[in-house]
């Protein structure tokens, strides 16, 4: 009876040995997927939240080539990338193009510049898993000659650098160079910090984002002493983003028919209207749209517009909406693309 009693133990810590080792297996890929540099190291506690604005859930989970993460009793995994090595996040585009440098795949996101004084999203390729990190890079940079030539700019002044970016909880605590509190009014430095805010939450692993500058955490920002005492949302920054948000196409996309048009809208109602011309300047389309929500909510929206084009070349997409008080058309957002027939 005793040595039955003693092979049936051993049998039942074989067989939990076995579990813990699957688990580690299976658990290993998650946090490899957070950085892109065997050197990541876990970072700091941030609080959890849960404020964005929706998407469609059209993202794909970037590769996994490397890294380490660490997670406490109780709390949810920690990342921290450092320079060149890039976090993890989800964007809402599907993998794309050929393999990169190291053989990730290139991944299609977008970054925010402004037109005029609000947001607006310009299309960039990033090597998996260089995505949250990536396009925060590729935001620094600035825009291209095209997107300047078709008024779009950045208030984040030139030099600044990404020195990391920590991902807890679906918080993101981005660390910049000194330079990025730079001169400039308060619109200067909250359209700065809104530029951040929508590049990095454009991603579904991330709701919110915290600020340091050199490894400080910043509690007021700029001159203008913008509080920054908790994660900020797109929420915070209401204004600096237009009545109708085109979050696809992009600025400089080119498209054919049907074309997919989602993004966010607070208009009156709920309720806007989105027209395509071609080169010619000619009426291509023209559909009604309603959001999930507006009149002070902002809610999102996702429809395929068919349209007919004369001929191929650049074209226009505009959101405007039909003014309640004397029924004239107030342009809200236009977006630059190359229409093809």
């Amino acid at each position: 009876m005793n040595t039955q009693v003693r092979t049936t133990s051993r049998r039942v810590r074989l067989r939990a040995a076995r579990t813990v080792a699957l688990a580690a297996v299976l658990v290993a890929p998650l946090a490899l997927s957070a950085c892109g540099n065997e050197s990541a190291t876990s970072g700091p506690a941030a609080s959890s939240g849960n404020s964005r604005t929706g998407q469609p859930s059209t993202g794909a989970t970037g590769g996994t080539t490397g890294g380490q993460g660490s997670q406490s009793p109780g709390s949810g995994p920690t990342f921290t990338c450092p320079p060149g090595a890039p976090v993890t996040g989800n964007p809402s585009t599907t993998p794309s193009g050929p393999m990169g440098p190291g053989g990730g795949h290139r991944m299609r996101t977008g970054v925010y510049f402004l037109h005029g004084e609000q947001m607006s999203p310009a299309p960039r390729q990033v090597t998996a898993p260089a995505t949250a990190a990536g396009a925060l890079r590729a935001l620094l940079a600035g825009p291209n000659a095209y997107e300047r030539g078709n008024g779009r700019t950045t208030a984040i002044p030139t030099g600044t650098a990404l020195h990391s970016i920590v991902v807890r909880n679906h918080i993101a605590t981005v660390d910049l160079s000194g330079r990025y509190d730079d001169g400039g009014g308060s619109l200067s430095m909250r359209a700065r910090l809104a530029q951040v805010v929508f590049t990095a939450t454009r991603f579904p692993g991330i709701q919110k984002v915290q600020f340091e500058l050199d490894g400080k955490p910043v509690k007021t920002f700029g001159g203008e002493g913008i509080v920054l005492n908790s994660p900020v949302t797109r929420a915070d920054f209401e204004d600096l983003s237009p009545a109708v948000l085109v979050e696809s196409p992009m600025t400089g996309d080119s498209v054919r028919s049907p074309v997919r048009v989602w993004g966010s809208a607070n208009t009156f109602e709920a309720t806007f209207r989105l027209k395509i011309t071609d080169v010619s300047g000619r009426r291509a389309a023209g559909v009604m749209v309603t959001a999930t929500s507006g009149s002070g909510t902002r809610g999102t929206f996702d429809v395929t517009v068919p349209y007919k084009a004369a001929r191929s070349g650049k074209g226009l997409l505009t959101a405007y909406y039909i003014s309640p008080k004397d029924g004239r058309a107030v342009v809200v957002d236009t977006v630059p693309l190359t229409v093809n027939r």
